[in-house]
């Protein structure tokens, strides 16, 4: 039998016609001798019925009534039949193929399936068996025909991005996937070499190196879904191995790589949505979005902006604020929670489980305003000048029904805290309108950052961002992130195509001349021989999708992610390996027991 429609094709337009569907049987029903399955495969349902008074006289009624008794759930079968209208008020008007169904006259079981481990079918989130159990019979859960849906839009997602790549000049360059460790932020994950032994690859954390190397290799406008793999602690938006849309462009500067960035969102967003995006994107400096945000990811489909009044309130005497104000690098910030945003919903009861709630991210409390219209009120408003009071209200730009919150604190402390307050605000208020989206650029990011244990220079993106101006006097590379609904999408920045310029920078990172050339002599090498003015970005696929789809992890999007603990239920890995093997590769077993102590002394 062949099948000659999925089961997800099937209208009013096919009535009378002869149809040989296969698939899955989801459901199975019995009505007083009229059998009901519905038949299932990555296109949809189409609802089957056996009705003995309608089988054909010629057709082998015994035969087809025992092949049916074995339609077992999630077995894969083949049945035959013509297309009829459902019995009127029976009809599916959720199901595309909802008016329809097909009257079986001869049927086969293609292969037969054990009882599910749950239920397989469309079902809400909280009926869904343990993310665990999921990913164990991961092929199980593909079928649902949510996880179907997730990978056609991300299928669709990189169609429509190779498509805008494709019409701009780029070119599809794969990069290599068995690479050499370089000091490039993450842990490396290792491959030993049989013919080498002793000797290690490393799989790419990105292709960066790779596409600069392209550049000087007058590729000109590169781009590929990069596979890239970094040995980091586990989080709902990451993964030990994961997928970039990485790009990279000659001859450009930070405008041309924005607007190409901007074209292609555009572009994908059209053919997703059809809907038009706004460009160009708003843009903020990162120095701004923290002072504001207390984030360099800030999520700007709602207002509520800090406001730093540490200088407004110095020489109120407020003993708290006092304390905190005697030590060095401290701060006060404040946020308005306007009278349209609710704030009157923010009654003395929530005030207090706010403050509570700020203690436990990291805060020793919240202080508290609200703007009547005879001015501010509360009970600490005695402790600060109607000077001190003009300033705050007219620096926050407070109005009767407002309330103003104010932390304090280490300055680093208080930014963050407020940050997340901002959001717990937005969510407790309501405050994101429903499939809302804003993407953002953060721009003018920082070129290095101290090491919080160590105190050394590290690079704030990698080590190949150029610039801006002298790098004597430089604080800020000529670098970017991309952002949607306050989460990052990627990263991107113009590169340094002046080797001594690149040395300079790895030499301030702290690598002698000798570690210099042992990580990164190979591409020293590539600068010294002409390279172009270059630079690029590389955006988050797996975020991309979730974000869009509004999944709160990438595993969600993801055919075969590893779990939170980096474990694959479906395949067990990692695993253990057979000595032999580990002989080929000349590594001592990590089996302790079997290793003799004294021959390693």
């Amino acid at each position: 039998m062949k099948r000659t429609h999925t089961c997800g094709e099937l209208g009013s337009d096919y009535l009378g016609k002869d149809v040989c569907l296969q698939g899955w049987v989801r459901f199975s029903r019995d009505h007083g001798g009229i059998l009901f399955f519905d038949l299932a495969d990555a296109h949809g349902i189409t609802q089957i019925v056996y009705d003995p008074e309608d089988v054909d006289v010629g057709s082998d009624r015994s035969t087809l009534e025992a092949t049916l008794d074995e339609f077992s759930r999630e077995s894969v079968v083949s049945v035959c039949g013509s297309v009829r209208k459902r019995v009127p008020g029976t009809e599916d008007g959720r199901n595309p193929t909802g008016e329809v169904e097909v009257l079986v006259q001869s049927a086969e079981v293609l292969s037969r399936s054990k009882a599910p481990p749950f239920e397989i079918g469309e079902q809400k989130e909280h009926l869904l068996p343990a993310e665990d159990t999921r990913l164990r019979y991961r092929y199980l859960d593909l079928r649902r025909a949510e996880m179907i849906r997730t990978l056609r839009f991300r299928h669709r997602l990189i169609s429509l991005a190779r498509q805008f790549a494709e019409s701009k000049g780029f070119l599809e360059v794969e990069t290599p996937l068995l690479t050499r460790s370089t000091p490039e932020g993450a842990r490396d994950f290792l491959v030993p070499s049989r013919v080498h032994p002793g000797s290690f690859y490393a799989l790419p954390q990105s292709p960066q190196l790779f596409k600069q190397m392209l550049m000087v290799a007058s590729v000109d406008r590169y781009f590929q879904l990069a596979r890239c793999f970094r040995d980091e602690d586990s989080r709902a938006d990451r993964q030990p191995e994961f997928t970039q849309l990485d790009m990279e462009m000659s001859f450009v500067d930070q405008e041309d790589i924005l607007e190409t960035v901007e074209g292609m969102m555009s572009h994908i967003w059209k053919g997703l949505f059809d809907e038009e995006l706004q460009t160009p994107f708003p843009r903020l400096r990162y120095q701004e979005a923290m002072a504001r945000y207390g984030t360099d990811s800030p999520d700007l489909r709602f207002g509520l902006p800090m406001v730093e009044v540490t200088e407004i309130v110095r020489e109120a005497p407020y003993d708290i604020f006092q304390r905190v104000l005697s030590k060095k690098g401290s701060a006060i910030c404040g946020l308005n929670v306007t009278a349209s945003m609710g704030a009157g919903d923010l009654g003395r009861n929530e005030v207090d489980r706010l403050i509570t709630w700020v203690k436990k991210h990291g805060m020793g409390g919240m202080t508290w305003m609200r703007m009547t219209t005879e001015g501010l009120e509360s009970n600490i408003v005695k402790y600060f000048t109607s000077e001190v009071q003009e300033g705050l209200v007219a620096a926050m730009d407070a109005a009767p029904g407002d309330l103003l919150l104010f932390l304090a604190g280490p300055k680093a402390r208080v930014l963050e805290a407020g940050g997340l307050l901002r959001e717990k605000l937005a969510e407790d208020l309501g405050l994101i309108e429903e499939g809302m989206h804003q993407f953002l650029w953060i721009v003018d990011c920082p070129m290095f950052e101290k090491d919080p244990v160590s105190g050394k220079l590290t690079a704030f993106h990698h080590p190949f961002v150029r610039p801006v101006g002298d790098l004597d006097d430089c604080s800020i590379g000529e670098s970017y992130d991309l952002c949607l609904n306050g989460v990052e999408l990627g990263s991107g920045s113009l590169r340094n195509h002046d080797v001594d310029l690149q040395r300079r920078i790895l030499s301030m990172l702290g690598l002698s001349d000798e570690r210099m050339e042992a990580d990164f002599g190979f591409f020293l090498e590539a600068l010294g021989y002409g390279a172009p003015p270059h630079g690029g970005i590389a955006l988050g696929v797996d975020r991309m999708v979730s974000m869009m789809l509004g999944k709160e992890s990438i595993r969600e999007v993801i055919a075969f992610p590893k779990n939170k603990r980096m474990h694959s239920p479906f395949d067990g890995s990692p695993t253990m390996v057979d000595d032999e093997k580990l002989n080929e590769l000349q590594i001592i077993s990590l089996a302790m027991d079997d290793i003799d102590l004294d021959d390693l002394e």
